[in-house]
């Protein structure tokens, strides 16, 4: 269930195996990073090369599973979410938190090795302190065709110490999404 990743001499990070389940029973197998829980959602995609923050911060994917297929994500970091804008908005996201239910990537850039100047933690580290699950090592663009081919289904992304089978399979269509994800307060800007 564990395997040891040495990324440097100074760090050890325990990696735990997971698995994503979609309705058709189609499997992928990857290693879970940012929160280890298991969860479930629609599975969806998006093609873009940069973004992931912003794109994480976007209320449409509420309860969905978003497959980045760009092949290494990660990179630049993330910045300090308590930035704000001169219209007191986020400044480097779309909103204040991440709504999808999980994160799908190819590979994942190792935990001390992003790069940027406005970077204040990893995107595994955001995730984490979020309570969102990271997939990594999942074949995006094979997983992609095929959501493409089939349409958007139910997933679940299960840690491979619990069984499946305890997980069901969710229709997020058949809750109210846009209430929530709208304010409860009013904003003016």
């Amino acid at each position: 269930m564990f395997d040891s990743d040495e990324s440097s001499d100074e760090q050890y990070i325990k990696v735990m195996e997971g698995s994503l389940i979609l309705e058709d029973g189609t499997t992928f197998h990857g290693k879970l990073h940012g929160a280890y829980k298991s969860a479930h959602g629609e599975i969806v995609f998006q093609t873009g090369m940069v973004g992931y923050c912003e794109a994480l911060t976007d209320p449409s994917y509420h309860k969905q599973f978003l497959t980045l297929t760009y092949p290494l994500i990660g990179n630049y970091g993330v910045p300090d979410p308590s930035i704000k804008d001169k219209y007191n908005l986020p400044k480097y996201f779309e909103s204040d938190k991440i709504w999808p239910a999980a994160l799908i990537v190819d590979r994942l850039c190792p935990e001390n090795e992003y790069s940027h100047s406005d970077a204040i933690q990893s995107l595994s580290q955001w995730l984490a302190s979020e309570g969102v699950p990271l997939l990594s090592g999942i074949d995006t663009r094979a997983l992609t065709k095929k959501i493409r081919e089939s349409g958007s289904m139910k997933a679940k992304l299960v840690i491979d110490a619990e069984d499946p089978r305890k997980f069901d399979f969710v229709d997020i269509n058949k809750d109210n999404l846009v209430e929530e994800v709208s304010r409860k307060v009013g904003f003016c800007h």
